[in-house]
C-alpha cells in the first residue's frame, strides 16, 4: 500500500468517525462529559500530556532523521508543529483548573493512536517523500502562515477565557465576550483554523489530511459542548452556533 492510499484511508476513517460521533451523539467521556464507565481512569492533567506526547515526539523526529532534502519551509511547517504540541503537552495540561476530574483510559489510548498516525505521516512525507520544496515568499505559505497563527491566537485566548472562569467561580460558567458571543467553542474554532492554515501553508497531503481529522474530530465535541450548555443554563444565548460561527 502506497502513502498516498494510507492517506486517503485515514481520511475515510476520520469521515466515518465524525458520521458516528454525530449521528449517534456520542460523547467522548473527559472534561465535563467524564463517565468512569468506561473503565480505569487517569488524572485529566497527565491524561492529556501523554495524548498530546507522540505527536511531539514522532514528527519533528521522523522528519529530521529523513533524508530527503529540506529548505526554510521544511523547518518552519516542523517549527510551528512543535510550537503548537509542546504548548498542548507541556504547558496546557497543566494549567487546567479541574481539580480531581479524570478521564478514562481508553480515551488516552485512542488519542495517542491519532496523534501518533498523524505525527507519522506528517513527518515521514518531509522526511522521506521528497516533497516540492516552496520557497517561503510563495503566496500559499505566506497566507498559510497567518492563518496558523490567526487560529493559534483564538485557540490559546479561549483557553484563558475558559480556565479564568474556573478561577473565579466553583463550577462551569457562560462564557462571554469575543468569539464566545458567537460559538459555544471558540478554542475548537481556533484550531481549526490553525490546521487549515498548516494545509494551506504545507500544502501537503498529510497536512490535509489532518485538518480534516481536526474538523472530524472537534466538531462532534463541540456540537456536544453546546448541547450541555443549553441544558445547564436557560438563558444560554440562543443565537450562539457550536463551532462556526452562523453556521453550524
Amino acid at each position: 500500500m502506497d502513502f498516498k492510499t494510507i492517506n486517503y484511508l485515514w481520511i475515510g476513517v476520520a469521515i466515518v468517525t465524525f458520521l458516528a460521533l454525530v449521528l449517534f451523539k456520542v460523547k467522548a467521556p473527559y472534561g465535563r462529559h467524564s463517565n468512569e464507565q468506561w473503565g480505569p481512569m487517569i488524572s485529566n492533567k497527565w491524561g492529556w500530556f501523554f495524548m498530546e506526547l507522540p505527536a511531539l515526539i514522532l514528527m519533528p523526529l521522523i522528519a529530521l532523521i529523513g533524508n530527503s532534502e529540506k529548505n526554510e519551509l521544511s523547518y518552519l511547517i516542523i517549527g510551528l508543529w512543535v510550537l503548537h504540541y509542546a504548548n498542548r503537552t507541556l504547558i496546557f495540561p497543566f494549567k487546567l483548573k479541574t481539580k480531581d476530574k479524570k478521564m478514562p483510559l481508553l480515551i488516552v489510548g485512542s488519542a495517542v493512536l491519532f496523534n501518533g498516525v498523524n505525527g507519522l505521516l506528517n513527518g515521514y512525507f518531509i522526511g522521506f517523500m521528497n516533497p516540492e520544496l516552496f520557497d517561503l515568499a510563495s503566496p500559499h505559505v505566506i497566507i498559510g502562515a497567518v492563518v496558523f497563527f490567526v487560529g493559534m491566537g483564538i485557540n490559546k485566548w479561549s483557553d484563558r477565557k475558559l480556565i479564568s472562569l474556573r478561577e473565579k467561580q466553583q463550577g462551569y460558567q457562560i462564557p462571554r465576550g469575543g468569539l464566545f458571543e458567537f460559538i459555544s467553542c471558540p478554542n475548537h474554532f481556533g484550531e481549526i483554523v490553525e490546521w487549515c492554515g498548516f494545509a494551506i501553508m504545507a500544502w501537503n497531503l498529510p497536512a490535509i489530511t489532518f485538518a480534516v481529522w481536526t474538523f472530524c474530530n472537534l466538531s462532534p465535541r463541540s456540537l456536544n459542548h453546546h448541547e450541555w450548555y443549553q441544558e445547564k443554563f436557560e438563558d444560554y444565548p440562543g443565537k450562539r452556533k457550536a463551532v462556526l460561527p452562523y453556521l453550524l
